[in-house]
């Protein structure tokens, strides 16, 4: 089932592109996957460790789904769990929410304020 809200993580520059534009096409594996790939609230912290570790100018972008739900699949990826694919492009007015990622000495990454509170860190 699609939850109400999908993340995406996307560079500055990404994110700043789809702004000027009013829509995300996607990042670089997104537009060679053909799909934007996001994660749920539960996936978020694995995916920006195993995807993102040691990158810095990164957003969290919470999205609400509803409007674009008839082009989500929740479809199978690491080890079998599913995760939100949209095989469209994201009007930049489905994100509620978006906020830096700050990078920890380690490589890792700070989730904004919102998410911790909202999701209890997931």
């Amino acid at each position: 089932m699609l939850p109400e809200h999908v993340y995406k993580i996307a560079t500055f520059e990404e994110w700043d592109a789809a702004l000027e534009k009013g829509t995300f096409d996607g990042a670089p594996v997104d537009l060679a996957d053909g799909f934007i790939h996001f994660s749920t609230a539960a996936q978020v912290c694995e995916t920006a460790a195993r995807h993102f570790r040691g990158r810095d100018g990164l957003f969290l972008i919470k999205v609400a789904t509803a409007s674009m739900a008839r082009h989500y699949r929740m479809e199978a990826s690491r080890g079998g769990d599913l995760f939100p694919h949209l095989y469209a492009r994201l009007p930049v007015s489905d994100a509620v929410i978006w906020e830096e990622m700050e990078m920890r000495a380690d490589g890792g990454h700070v989730l904004p304020r919102w998410f911790v509170e909202e999701e209890g860190g997931a």
